[in-house]
């Protein structure tokens, strides 16, 4: 039973063992930038769906097979599920690799693997594990634990555990807690074990996987025994002896095990029964050893065939050498080395090995990388005199020391690092003293160069002193170079330097220069953009760009969240109505007049999610757009005015009749434009011990300021071209027209729109939010304008403050959440480097628009025009141009961009004018060769709120975005108005005529007729209290009842958001009103009014007033399918249409929870404004003012104890008038007759006495 249990888990280890396999050699590639990885993606992606499909087929012969408990049987089900599941979507993401998404389907894949990893692991253990002890006197010193999975036999190889019959390094680590955390990491003893765990009848095989070449030594037999006995000891004859050459070259990004932030690390190496160290390197996280380590005649058994294939394994472990106690561990690494056998030859492609990047691991995480190379040399007949010669030490004063040799050694060039030095921001005190005279100390390959002394950084935290290089050798393969290292000292009095931090630049790839190709032109591409707007919306040749054609997507990856407390489905009947309609669609806000930020923020998100929904296929992203324009071309003739096809920018209407928009990230900007990293980078100085993964700290508790700079290396000699060119500074290298770094006074202008999902601060589960914004020593607090009880709160306010770069450059925009008693408790804030943004090339000091407007909504809000902007811009770049022309022309850099010349001024004039040319180059800047590059637009950014006690952890997020102005400018003009709209204020007048087929609930008591009592009750969603009735339709025998009864419901309504704003106190205790966004629905319901106990519910409707069906002309119109097809239906707005009447159907649901038709009502709906209310008041129900006629009801609607007669007349005389008749007219003969007999006795006697 145990073989076949763990069938299914040997099937799961091969599968894992594959793809992990698979997945590194990817990353390899990708690391190495190799070609390819995504084919070899691929390749790991068809294994796995292969070898999903491959154990689906065996589990279902194996389901039902004997012996098999419920857990077995189910979990089976269960590995079976999910390995359809995997290899399906395995298929699917094979299809979607291409060269730029393999990073991303590799994240997916990596999912994939750990979901292979749980499943693998058999949760009911059917045979213990195996444990291994070291004792010594009596006690328990460390132990290993091997899992008895992993040495099971099977005769199917595949089955077999990864380490059954092999010889296996094991780890021996400190029993109980002392094992858990960093002092249970270090190796307490290495152990090389064969293990083998199979059935009885197997037993035979259990030395098939030793080395070849033992004698077994069994003990004497002890009578009739077992026929395989294990042998007592195993003697082997045939040994072979080995040279190993550990070739320690360098390490990096080593973790930090000093209070300084640095380490003082040496390597150890085991290998077999021997071990070496390196020399101890003092202060650094990146030692370059350089240093081979030679193990002399070590001695392996087995055949030589066998240890070629399967060398043993070398384990290198790193340590920090303290002073005072033991060293102390900071990682480990496995390797194994490349093996030559005394017949083979030294030489290529094998030998000499090539240096590898090994990656250092401390517990689970990472602690570095050690680069390094390892080789056992066979020694053979003729000794060590056949081995490749070993050089001397060449370094005098290290001593007996071997370098690496020559030829594994990289090659090295000499290479120049220029250094920019801009500054110091943020450093934190040492020692309780504060940081006064600061220095930067650069260092590469044991070369190096420190910067001017900042002289007083309070007052200035720049360098005076920008650029300074120095020369030194590195390899010439990239992947080997080493790290450069950045420390920051503090120069303290008597000559004294503290360290305050230190910063390792890990790869310098990214700072290695290259001259540009001047015979071709090459396009700048803008920050991170997925797909550029010129690869969608025209050739890459064309030279001629109209202003008109809008790029088809502006940014793919942008999905913005409208409302938190938004309903889905609302949209998407907005969306099926917009297609469905297409040119009958009103505009909504086409008046100049009335349209504000807010048109254009919320036209800006409607046509983003647009086009994140038409985005679906990327492949046939170019197709779609090619037939849209056109579609557009023939609407554009037909003066077709379509508000849907905003998005997909064909539609190319006139200017007036479409609202400008804005582009809104879902993100920070600085994702978008690579941190505004272009030539100004910021390095975090980290000082302190980095802790460990148990505690869960992180890196950021460690950083004490940040080194503001770039670095820029290159290859000498350096081509005479650029040295050559005009205006060249020798002086600042390459780093030529970088502007000045003396302090600046600049107007940062703050726009906060608003906050969605922030964490609730209260005990109501809400927050009373109010924004803080900090730059430098001024803080602007606006706590008096916090907004009650609200978690996506509208702030709309924009703040002015003046700053002095570099002194105040760290921009703190927090939301606080407003308590009564107490202080503020913080909710999150968000960090803003200001001073990358102002000086970067994508000029993120103030957003350019896509339209030019000098008055209304959308005006200009930069102080320089777009003519004086791309005027700097070419003389800043030394571009030829502008050159404005005739017919609406403009020549840049050899380009020529066209675009309108007209400008039309607040009286509707219209006058000559080239800022439309202008703006035209500048949104399409990144088309310029050279120096082009995406200018930052006019936009909404969205950036997370973080709390420092909750790290790592959202708290919600906030959309904002900032203006830049230096004060040495002409001065920019108000801010723009974004407060929130105020709600209008609407007042609903429903008017209830008729019902018709009313359900009938109650029998009558003396007829047992069928009848009901019927009223109507209507409300405006959450406005449930403010209900109202109309009067009581008494005994309806037909379902009809007559009203004539109106309802009035006032409300505030916000046209852009389409919901109504409610202000209410939640309870009684409440300090103040918190106010509520909802979609506006009237429900109007149908009731049977019961008078001595609860009325009965008869069906209900639900009214969206900005999108529900038209009403039927006649109640046999009037069907479900009102209801039921809503969608295909054509819907209609209240608010625009302000009067509607007709029939809708009231619904319930059955006791098979479907719909049923139970009436039908005849309403008119008639919308109001506050303004119009006023002038021509209304009554309730049939009240003055605008009283409505009392309805013409049968006789028989009427209460029977108001009025008995006519109760009496209607329902008894109606019904049994013959049977009343007859019941007295035999009553009268009874009389009569008893009146006879009453009378005759008498009548005879008198007649015959003759009385």
């Amino acid at each position: 039973i145990f073989i076949t249990n763990n069938l299914l888990c040997a099937k799961h280890q091969v599968s894992v063992s594959q793809q992990e396999e698979g997945l590194n050699d990817v990353q390899e590639i990708i690391k190495t930038e190799k070609a390819f990885p995504e084919r070899r993606l691929r390749g790991v992606l068809e294994e796995l769906s292969v070898g999903c499909s491959r154990f689906v087929a065996l589990a279902n012969k194996d389901v039902n097979q004997a012996g098999r408990t419920k857990l077995d049987r189910e979990r089976l089900k269960s590995c079976m599920r999910e390995m359809d599941s995997m290899g399906q979507q395995a298929k699917q993401i094979r299809t979607q690799v291409k060269k730029n998404t393999v990073r991303d389907k590799l994240k997916l894949v990596q999912n994939f693997l750990q979901k292979l990893r749980f499943l693998a692991d058999e949760p009911q253990h059917s045979i213990p594990d195996v444990f291994i002890w070291m004792m010594s006197n009596n006690k328990r010193i460390a132990y290993a634990r091997v899992p008895s999975k992993d040495i099971l036999y099977s005769i199917v190889d595949e089955e077999t555990g990864k380490d059954c019959g092999k010889v296996k390094a094991v780890f021996l680590k400190l029993p109980g807690k002392k094992g858990f955390g960093p002092a249970g990491w270090t190796v307490q003893a290495k152990l090389e074990l064969y293990l083998w765990l199979g059935l009885n009848k197997q037993r035979k095989d259990f030395l098939s996987g030793l080395p070849n070449g033992f004698e077994e030594i069994k003990a004497a037999k002890m009578g009739p025994s077992l026929q395989s006995i294990p042998p007592v000891s195993l003697v082997y004859n045939m040994k072979q002896v080995f040279q190993l050459r550990a070739h320690m070259y360098q390490a990096r990004s080593l973790f930090a095990a000093d209070s300084s932030g640095l380490s003082d690390p040496f390597a150890r190496v085991f290998f077999s029964t021997h071990s070496q160290v390196t020399e101890v390197l003092s202060e650094t996280l990146c030692p370059t050893w350089d240093q081979l380590l030679v193990f002399d005649d070590v001695e392996l058994f087995g055949e030589a065939s066998e240890l070629r294939d399967d060398p043993p394994i070398i384990v290198v472990e790193i340590y920090d050498q303290d002073t005072v106690g033991k060293a102390e561990y900071i990682g480990r690494t496995f390797a194994k080395p490349t093996i030559k056998m005394c017949d083979e030859p030294y030489g290529p492609p094998r030998f000499p090995p090539q240096l590898e990047y090994y990656q250092i691991y401390r517990g689970n995480c990472t602690a570095g990388e050690l680069l390094a190379a390892f080789e056992l040399l066979q020694i053979g007949q003729g000794g060590k005199a056949d081995l490749p010669p070993l050089e001397a030490p060449t370094d005098s004063e290290r001593g007996p020391i071997l370098p690496v040799p020559l030829g594994i050694r990289p090659v090295l060039s000499r290479y120049r690092i220029e250094v920019l030095f801009w500054g110091l921001r943020d450093l934190k005190r040492i020692n309780l003293a504060q940081v006064d005279r600061p220095r930067v100390d650069i260092e590469c390959a044991g070369r190096g160069v420190q910067s001017a002394l900042i002289q007083n950084y309070k007052k200035n935290p720049n360098f005076s002193t920008l650029v300074k290089w120095f020369e030194v050798d590195l390899p010439e393969n990239e992947l080997l170079h080493p790290p450069l290292n950045i420390r920051v000292v503090d120069c303290r009095a008597f000559g004294r330097y503290i360290l305050v931090g230190s910063h390792a630049v890990t790869s310098l790839r990214r700072f290695i220069y290259s001259a540009p190709d001047k015979t071709s032109n090459n396009w700048a591409t803008a920050g991170t953009n997925i797909l550029s707007s010129r690869t969608l919306s025209r050739p890459a040749g064309d030279v001629i760009v109209d202003m008109d054609a809008e790029p088809l997507i502006r940014k793919v990856d942008t999905v913005v969240k409208l409302d938190a407390t938004e309903d889905e489905s609302d949209r998407e009947k907005k969306k099926k109505k917009k297609k469905k309609k297409g040119g009958q669609e009103e505009e909504d806000e086409t008046d100049e007049r009335v349209l504000d930020w807010w048109s254009k923020y919320f036209a800006s998100i409607e046509t983003l999610k647009e086009v994140c929904l038409f985005y679906i296929k990327p492949d046939d992203l170019l197709l779609k757009g090619s037939k849209m324009k056109e579609k557009g071309k023939e609407k554009k003739s037909s003066k077709e005015k379509k508000k849907g096809q905003a998005a997909d920018g064909s539609d190319k209407r006139p200017a007036k009749s479409r609202v400008d928009e804005l582009v809104v990230y879902n993100k920070e900007l600085e994702s978008e434009y690579g941190n505004f990293e272009d030539w100004l980078h910021t390095f975090n100085l980290y000082r302190g011990k980095a802790g460990d993964d148990d505690e869960h700290p992180l890196d950021d508790d460690r950083v004490v300021g940040r080194f503001k700079g770039s670095l820029c290396m290159y290859k000498l000699p350096l081509s005479e071209e650029i040295t050559r060119e005009a205006g060249f500074d020798p002086n600042m290298g390459m780093f030529q027209s970088i502007p000045h770094n003396d302090p600046i006074n600049v107007l940062v202008r703050v726009y906060v729109v608003r906050a969605t999902d922030l964490h609730p601060a209260d005990i109501n589960g809400k927050a009373d939010p109010y924004v803080v914004i900090k730059l430098g020593r001024s803080e602007v607090k606006d706590k008096e304008n916090y907004i009650s009880k609200q978690l996506n709160p509208v702030f709309g306010k924009a703040f002015d403050i003046e700053a002095t770069f570099p002194m105040e450059s760290m921009l703190t925009v927090s939301v606080y959440d407003w308590d009564l008693v107490g202080t503020d408790d913080l909710i999150g804030e968000t960090k803003i480097d200001l001073e990358n943004r102002f000086y970067s090339k994508y000029r993120a000091t103030c957003g350019i628009s896509s339209n030019y407007s000098v008055h209304g909504y959308n005006i200009w809000r930069d102080p320089m025009k777009p003519s004086q902007i791309l005027a700097k811009l070419c003389k800043d770049g030394k571009l030829d141009g502008p050159h404005y022309g005739p017919g609406g022309k403009v020549k840049v850099a050899g380009r020529i961009f066209h675009g309108p010349t007209e400008i039309e001024d607040e009286n509707g004039l219209k006058k000559q004018t080239e800022e439309h040319l202008a703006l035209t180059v500048l949104n399409h800047w990144e088309e310029i060769p050279r120096v082009g590059c995406k200018l930052v637009p006019e936009h909404v950014e969205t950036r997370p709120l973080l709390n420092p006690d909750k790290p790592g952890i959202e708290q919600g997020r906030i959309e904002m975005w900032v203006d830049m102005f230096p004060m040495d400018t002409p001065a920019p003009g108000p801010p723009i108005d974004i407060s929130p709209r105020k709600p209008k204020r609407y007042e609903l007048r429903v008017i209830i005529w008729n019902t018709d087929e009313v359900i009938l609930e109650d029998d009558d008591y003396f007829t047992g007729e069928k009848s009901s009592d019927i009223f109507v009750r209507g409300w405006l969603k959450g406005q449930q209290e403010d209900k109202q009735d109309t009067d009581v339709h008494y005994h309806s025998l037909t379902g009809e009842g007559n009203f004539n009864w109106r309802f009035v419901f006032p409300f505030d309504y916000l046209i852009a958001e389409e919901k109504i704003v409610i202000s209410k106190k939640e309870s009684m205790f409440s300090w103040d009103e918190t106010e509520y966004k909802i979609p506006p629905r009237l429900t109007l319901q149908v009731w049977d009014a019961d008078h001595f106990s609860a009325d009965d519910f008869l069906g209900a409707i639900e009214l969206d007033l900005n999108r529900f069906p038209r009403g039927a002309k006649t109640a046999k119109q009037c069907s479900l399918n009102m209801i039921r097809n809503d969608h295909e239906l054509p819907t209609i707005s209240i608010f625009k249409q302000k009067r509607v009447k007709g029939w809708w159907p009231f619904v319930a649901r059955d006791e098979n929870d479907e719909m049923e038709l139970t009436g039908k009502v005849e309403a008119e709906l008639h919308l109001v404004t506050a303004e119009e209310a006023e002038k021509s008041p209304v009554g309730l129900g049939r009240n003055e003012p605008d009283p409505l006629e009392k309805p013409n009801r049968p006789d028989t609607s009427l209460m029977w104890f108001l009025s008995p007669l006519k109760s009496i007349r209607y329902f008894i005389w109606h019904n049994y008038r013959w049977l009343i008749l007859k019941v007295l007219g035999l009553l009268l003969l009874l009389l009569m007759v008893g009146l006879f007999l009453y009378s005759i006795p008498g009548y005879l006697v008198k007649k015959m006495l003759g009385a």
